[in-house]
């Protein structure tokens, strides 16, 4: 005798739906992936430098052969030996050689401290996305924007 038999039909099928122990249902996302709230601080970020990168890109189209990163914090070498607030790097920049592309670095964590609110941070980002790619093309940053600094 067979206490609870399966049949080949109930074999793929889940099982039923249950609400949770306070009768509310089956919860999802706070909100969609699209909408701003679902995107994490450094998504947010990423999104500013790549604004300052396209704002630049028109004036200058040789930007496109420079690859543009975010790192959360520089390497201790990149910083120097002494971690206070004058030493920590906001950005950094590899000119281009032996078939590399140039890079320009700018790093999440101290312009984040540096700054209070997202157009703060975002005119800080550009400020330093315009002096890494001025010293890179060896220009003056008021040569790279012409706003350089009005803000």
């Amino acid at each position: 005798m067979m206490d609870n038999p399966v049949t080949p039909r109930d074999a793929g099928r889940p099982g039923p739906r249950r609400r949770d122990r306070h009768g509310r249902g089956m919860r999802g996302p706070v909100a969609p992936p699209q909408v701003p709230l679902a995107a994490s601080r450094g998504e947010v970020f990423a999104d500013l430098v790549q604004d300052s990168v396209e704002r630049l890109e028109r004036r200058w189209p040789q930007l496109a052969d420079i690859d543009f990163l975010v790192l959360d914090v520089p390497r201790p070498a990149e910083a120097g030996e002494a971690w206070n607030d004058e030493a920590v790097p906001l950005g950094g920049m590899v000119p281009s050689r032996d078939g590399r592309r140039g890079r320009v670095v700018v790093y999440r964590r101290p312009v984040e401290i540096r700054t209070k609110g997202r157009d703060e941070r975002a005119l800080l980002v550009h400020e330093v996305v315009v002096e890494q790619v001025a010293e890179l093309l060896g220009l003056t940053p008021e040569t790279v924007d012409p706003r350089y600094g009005e803000d």
